[in-house]
């Protein structure tokens, strides 16, 4: 009986230590610098890698101390290409070399993120937030179960001193997301620009073996077709002026009611090879001046919209190997426009 008791004892004992050692586990809130930590440093889904490099691009930086081998090793090495060849290039030569070699990379790694800490700080706690891991990850395999068309991609998100690519790149293997681009909607941009991005990546084999790929209309259809499938990668349940650069319900009530007139005054500048017409670059010609947003945007997803009601919700998965001329004669839009 004694021994029962004994035995009875330490295991109440036992109980009452683990639940109060669960209870300070639970207590310990884990540290910005914990959290980021498990961050992961990259992503791979089939062909398409992500790699996170303002995770050390913020580590670099600890205690006072600046770690210029781990800018190297994490932040350039993982994507030279990138810095190399897109940031090297779209700033002129007077700014390629702080992009296109290890010293130049150390030197304004070594002064960014302390001069932008509070600003640089709060975007990767959203990113942590929202667990960005699990959305990459959901995103790139959802997609591939979605699209026949295996683009090769890789895309780094990051800090940068000079920003001109905002989401977007110079080729497939040079894409990135900077976060300290002006206006950067973070949430919208993770959540629903990684799917338009990459339904930009799988329509590019297609468009640009077609005799029609450097007209105005080609970049109606492909902006239009990456909001498209936004809004099919969200099984339709977003609105869809969400899908179409996130208006609100009075810019898109603006655009229904002018959409004829729109689409009578712009239609004469499909053909043209020019990107620098009233139908691509409204916000500079004015031709609609109240126009919110960007005007072909809309105009491409109302004609993939057009040709899936006639053919059926499925069958926007045609437009990867359809002609561009045949996307708009079999949506039946300008018709509609005629009415």
């Amino acid at each position: 009986m004694k021994s029962l008791f004994v035995l009875s004892t330490g295991i109440l004992f036992f109980l009452i230590s683990s639940l109060n050692n669960n209870l300070l586990g639970q207590s310990r809130k884990l540290t910005y610098r914990d959290s980021l930590m498990m961050v992961s440093d990259s992503i791979r889904v089939d062909n398409i890698v992500v790699h996170n490099l303002f995770k050390s691009q913020i580590l670099a930086h600890q205690n006072g101390a600046y770690d210029s081998l781990m800018i190297v090793k994490n932040v350039y090495r993982p994507h030279q290409q990138l810095w190399d060849g897109c940031y090297g290039m779209i700033f002129g030569d007077e700014n390629a070399s702080r992009f296109n070699n290890p010293s130049g990379m150390i030197a304004w790694n070594k002064t960014l993120y302390p001069e932008n800490k509070a600003a640089f700080d709060l975007k990767t706690r959203q990113l942590i937030s929202m667990n960005l891991d699990s959305i990459l990850k959901f995103n790139l395999h959802k997609f591939n179960q979605m699209v026949k068309v295996k683009p090769q991609a890789v895309i780094s998100i990051l800090f940068t001193p000079l920003q001109g690519i905002g989401f977007g790149g110079c080729n497939a293997d040079q894409f990135a997301l900077e976060l300290n681009y002006a206006n950067n909607n973070l949430d919208y941009t993770i959540h629903k620009g990684i799917p338009h991005e990459l339904n930009h990546l799988a329509y590019e084999p297609g468009r640009l073996k077609d005799p029609l790929n450097e007209t105005a209309l080609a970049q109606v259809i492909d902006e239009g077709f990456a909001c498209y499938f936004t809004w099919a990668f969200f099984d339709r349940k977003i609105k869809e002026r969400e899908a179409v650069e996130n208006m609100s319900e009075k810019e898109w009530n603006w655009y229904l009611k002018n959409e004829k007139e729109i689409f009578r005054q712009v239609k004469v500048y499909f053909n043209s090879k020019d990107g620098n017409n009233p139908l691509l670059r409204n916000d500079q010609f004015k031709l609609f001046p109240n126009a919110p947003k960007t005007l072909f945007y809309w105009l491409g997803f109302r004609i993939i919209q057009s040709y899936t009601d006639l053919h059926g919700p499925e069958s926007w998965k045609d437009i990867y190997k359809l002609p561009i001329a045949e996307v708009l004669n079999k949506s039946g839009y300008e018709k509609k426009m005629q009415k």
